[in-house]
């Protein structure tokens, strides 16, 4: 049997009663998978305790192969079925029509551009008519993650929004991870700690910010990509 340490298993029974309450509370909900980490973890324990809380994800076309390959890893290995958002075609096809392949590199407006046809239009669609959804954030992240809250209302999307995994450390997100061999993105094996699309992720070094990989050209206040939006809490 596995045996946590009386801390982290406190935080795994806190998880699972949030969960619980979400499954029976706010009905129908959907957890926002980017397979990172946290997103594993959350999925280990969505599959194991609230199989009724539905599991998405967004392929938004510039996914690295490691992440791909983790999708299809964890689909065999849970009994959970996820479904797959990808971004609209015209609306990519004129995005780099008119700025090119890669020209989130040349300004914030056109990273976040990018961001938002990739990212936030299949969000859209993925939480429609949904109570509420769950992501992997923690407030050690970054900066803009500081004061997250377990529990906020989201505005923009209309829904109640969790992060369960907020006071979690990246030791604790680690240590469960190994403790419950949950299957994990091959790419933090190379340093990268924040996994989003290809050509906007890079490993980092000892001591940098664990979001430091993520549009890393920019300054931290502006590494949000439009999903997470700090909203009023309650």
């Amino acid at each position: 049997m596995t045996t946590l340490s009386d801390g982290l298993q406190q935080k795994v029974d806190a998880v699972v009663e949030t969960l619980r309450t979400i499954e029976s509370d706010y009905q129908p909900a959907t957890f926002a998978s980017s397979y990172g980490a946290e997103d594993m973890v959350l999925m280990d324990l969505i599959c194991k305790y609230t199989p009724n809380i539905e599991i998405f994800t967004i392929d938004t076309g510039r996914l690295p192969e490691e992440t791909h390959a983790v999708m299809q890893q964890a689909e065999a290995y849970y009994d959970c079925q996820v479904q797959v958002y990808f971004p609209d075609k015209k609306d990519v096809e004129f995005y780099v029509t008119q700025h090119g392949i890669d020209a989130f590199y040349e300004s914030i407006d056109l990273r976040k551009q990018c961001c938002g046809i990739r990212k936030v239009a299949p969000l859209k669609r993925a939480l429609n008519g949904k109570q509420a959804w769950l992501t992997g954030m923690r407030r050690s992240q970054a900066v803009s993650r500081s004061e997250l809250p377990i529990s906020e209302w989201d505005e923009s999307f209309g829904l109640q929004k969790f992060s369960p995994l907020t006071d979690w450390s990246n030791g604790d997100v680690w240590t469960y991870i190994k403790a419950f061999e949950v299957p994990y993105n091959k790419l933090h094996d190379q340093g990268v700690a924040s996994i989003g699309c290809a050509p906007c992720t890079r490993a980092i070094t000892v001591g940098e910010d664990i979001r430091a990989g993520r549009w890393w050209w920019e300054n931290p206040e502006s590494k949000e990509c439009g999903l997470h939006v700090q909203q009023t809490r309650i």
